[in-house]
């Protein structure tokens, strides 16, 4: 049986309020992750049908004491005042056997004293979205929380329309959020600000533990932690659609997934969320609202540092951001080398896409078999103004002549950087609509595709596949 101790309640008093969970009637394990209950340890009997109460809150590993944590947040740019956990608990963190920590949160678990005007609960076409989105990150190796449990149940829940009440296990190195720090600024706490930054560089930076200037260099970090996750869903084009700084991870996870999209078609301005009336959550927006999150958090520790360190460790997001988002942009176009004229490039056939909505993931990689000695290609067939993408095309062919690379090499590199399968959101509602019924089938195959985004196995054909019209207009909200 795993072991749990519990840091974050043992060390910070007034931070939660710890409870029960709320049972569902009639809870049962759906589904779990095996790759990562292998990564942690876990025996496989613990996900028979008569182990399903520990994934529904109703047992308790050794160790584990509930609770609510309290934060705060700016929600689409306004400040929202206390939030906190309102349908989820931080049951423990488990400690693995190379000693690392992992914080175990269950998701849906019923009413807390912070969930003001909500029920408490998830619902099961929520819970298959995280778990499937947290998967393909994970695989795609972008830093993100992981999902192991699903639990489903006969308990209603009423969104738009009633709905299968469900929950999730969630497992993540923390759960700390820029929130937690805003909370105790704008209640004027700075003693919990210190003591929340203190035990977060304690046991998350212990490098920095000793510095005289471990807040800036500890801020810097998070700074460029959170440059490096944006340039990451930009290049594989992934949009949140909730980048709230209550849903902002202070180690730069990918955290809270809602009316999150992946891009089907190349569109800059895509909203993934159709309650985001204004676009502030836009794909291309996100770099500028992840800086501007990082302004709010800035001024919630402006109590730990002088204003210049702060000004300082927030002027590395943009180098940090270009310097990633270049290398893996590069890495998609094929180029082992940088060259002024990369970023001419790139923008050239980003604009062409946008132009014709070619598709983001099919367009890269079909980029991967191009071979710079032949003057056609099958990309060409993807665009209806051959004129324009044969200028582009020459050129392009010309830039990777001079890097005199092995051609097999480079296509093989290329495909390790451009997905053949991403999680479209046609292929998630399948999934979900499949679990609904209590058909797992195409739960467990779009699951195993995922854990091979860059495989050219037959077995995948179907998750690879152009996504039907109806699949594009799919409309995803927060209570997704």
């Amino acid at each position: 049986m795993p072991q749990f101790e519990h840091r974050y309640l043992d060390q910070l008093p007034g931070f939660y309020t710890e409870l029960e969970p709320t049972p569902l009637k009639g809870a049962r394990l759906l589904y779990h992750s095996a790759p990562l209950a292998a990564e942690l340890g876990l025996d496989s009997a613990l996900f028979n049908a008569e182990n399903s109460a520990y994934w529904s809150g109703e047992r308790r590993f050794a160790g584990m004491r509930p609770l609510a944590q309290v934060y705060s947040g700016h929600q689409f740019g306004v400040w929202a005042g206390q939030l906190g956990d309102g349908r989820g608990l931080l049951l423990g963190e488990q400690k693995l056997a190379d000693g690392r920590y992992l914080d175990w949160h269950l998701k849906g678990a019923g009413l807390t004293p912070y969930s003001r005007m909500g029920d408490g609960r998830a619902v099961l076409r929520s819970v298959v979205r995280e778990f499937l989105a947290s998967e393909a990150l994970h695989y795609l190796a972008i830093p993100t929380t992981r999902a192991l449990t699903i639990v489903t149940s006969e308990e209603p829940v009423f969104r738009e329309q009633v709905e299968q009440g469900a929950m999730l296990m969630r497992i993540a190195e923390s759960h700390i959020r820029f929130g937690h720090f805003e909370h105790f600024y704008y209640r004027k706490q700075p003693e919990q600000v210190v003591q929340l930054a203190d035990y977060t560089i304690e046991h998350h930076w212990p490098q920095l533990s000793g510095e005289v200037d471990r807040y800036q260099s500890w801020f810097k970090d998070v700074v460029e932690r959170t440059a490096r996750l944006m340039a990451k869903w930009q290049s594989v084009g992934f949009a949140h659609g909730v980048m709230n700084t209550d849903n902002m991870s202070i180690l730069g996870l990918t955290l809270d997934f809602g009316p999150y999209g992946f891009l089907d078609d190349y569109q800059p301005d895509f909203i993934c969320n159709h309650t985001d009336h204004q676009g502030r959550y836009s794909f291309d927006n996100q770099p500028a609202v992840a800086y501007w999150n990082l302004h709010r958090l800035a001024q919630a520790l402006s109590g730990l540092m002088s204003t210049e360190s702060l000004q300082a460790a927030l002027a590395a997001y943009e180098p940090a951001l270009m310097a990633e988002y270049g290398l893996l942009m590069r890495a998609k176009l094929g180029f082992f080398t940088e060259n002024k004229q990369d970023n001419g490039l790139l923008t050239g056939l980003l604009s062409l896409m946008a132009k014709e909505r070619c598709d983001y993931t099919r367009t890269f990689r079909l980029l991967s078999d191009v071979v710079p000695s032949d003057a056609g290609t099958l990309l060409r067939d993807e665009f209806i103004d051959r004129a324009a993408f044969d200028n582009w095309y020459q050129a392009y062919r010309q830039r990777l002549l001079l890097d005199e690379r092995d051609d097999a090499l480079r296509q093989q590199a290329m495909k390790l950087a451009n997905p053949r399968i991403i999680l479209r959101n046609y292929l998630a509602q399948q999934a979900i609509e499949g679990a609904e019924q209590g058909d797992i089938s195409a739960l467990q195959a779009l699951h195993l595709a995922l854990q091979n985004p860059y495989s050219d196995d037959s077995r995948f054909d179907a998750m690879a596949a152009m996504p039907p019209d109806w699949g594009k207009h799919i409309e995803v909200s927060c209570s997704s």
